[in-house]
């Protein structure tokens, strides 16, 4: 299973907890298992201090000098924290001084190839919750890779995969990501022994036309409209052995079905699409699409269509 050969791990140096390293090490053992084949680690983050940028007082070249002492540090740092967490272990490691995290993040996939970047997410220690920052929402927009973004939900035996499709959809666009979300999710169940579940929504009769039609029978558009992504999702799993009762056709906003199926089941792993340069689409829509994966206990892995480019490559 080659699916991931090379990993980008985003490090947080603010927190002793590294469970996004962690998170990359069991990854990168079970893949190493599976394949008989080396997964390549590398541990990452960016800094930046707009005071040594500012400052007069130093010279062009002395400014330099102190960014590279203040590099240095944070890499022995980073070099501790690696063979802390995996002392058996070749990780690389890498830190770069730049004022924007997530285009350092994209740059480093760009440049050296990643298959995957897996970063952990904040927890707001007053409601204890998950809050995604900005640097997670541009890497879920605008990085070509896969982006794996780890909570504290546990990867246990026999447990659960969420994919969120969109399969009452008939544009290419959408037909290939469904494909693409349900065959990581099989190849990831496979490799962490978990079950594949499929959750798709549809929207329910709007209500305008209920009220600027009354001659409208909005019972038989809901009864049409249910039967057509019954009939498309069964479809869809039978291509992938998916077992029928795994399967969730729901009535509801993409994001508020997703919630409700993903506590559910108590998923471990929710894997859906990005559309565009918009960001979140097809599978989540809105701005409430961010306090919905807020809201969830468990990773979260975002694709990306093929071929599609990023804004900071082109």
């Amino acid at each position: 299973m080659d699916m991931y050969k090379k990993i980008l791990v985003v490090v947080d140096p603010t927190r002793n907890e590294q469970k996004a390293l962690k998170r990359a090490i069991e990854l990168a053992t079970r893949l190493t298992e599976s394949a008989g084949e080396a997964v390549n680690i590398t541990a990452f983050f960016s800094i930046f201090d707009f005071s040594y940028e500012m400052t007069t007082i130093l010279s062009s070249s002395e400014r330099d000098a102190m960014r590279q002492m203040v590099i240095k540090d944070k890499q022995q740092w980073l070099d501790d924290k690696v063979k802390e967490l995996a002392p058996s272990l070749d990780i690389q490691s890498e830190v770069v001084w730049h004022n924007r995290p997530f285009e350092a993040i994209i740059n480093q996939v760009i440049e050296h190839d990643y298959d995957i970047v897996i970063k952990g997410t904040h927890q707001h220690d007053k409601f204890k919750s998950v809050v995604f920052t900005p640097t997670d929402w541009h890497l879920l927009r605008k990085c070509p890779t896969p982006v794996l973004l780890v909570k504290e939900h546990e990867w246990p035996k026999d447990g659960n995969i969420l994919a969120a499709i969109n399969v009452g959809s008939d544009e290419e666009e959408h037909l290939s990501l469904n494909n693409k979300i349900t065959e990581q999710a099989s190849k990831l169940a496979d490799l962490i022994d978990a079950n594949v579940h499929l959750v798709n929504s549809y929207p329910g009769t709007p209500v305008n036309i209920s009220i600027e039609i009354p001659e409208f029978d909005s019972t038989e558009y809901n009864n049409a409209m249910l039967k057509h992504h019954q009939d498309s999702m069964k479809e869809h799993a039978n291509k992938f052995n998916v077992d029928p009762s795994n399967t969730f056709v729901e009535e509801g906003l993409p994001e508020t079905v997703i919630e409700q199926v993903a506590q559910k089941i108590d998923a471990e792993l929710l894997i859906l699409g990005t559309i565009g340069r918009t960001g979140i689409s097809a599978a989540l829509i809105g701005n409430t699409a961010e306090h919905v994966i807020d809201h969830l206990n468990c990773d979260v892995l975002a694709l990306k269509p093929d071929g599609y480019i990023s804004p900071l490559a082109e």
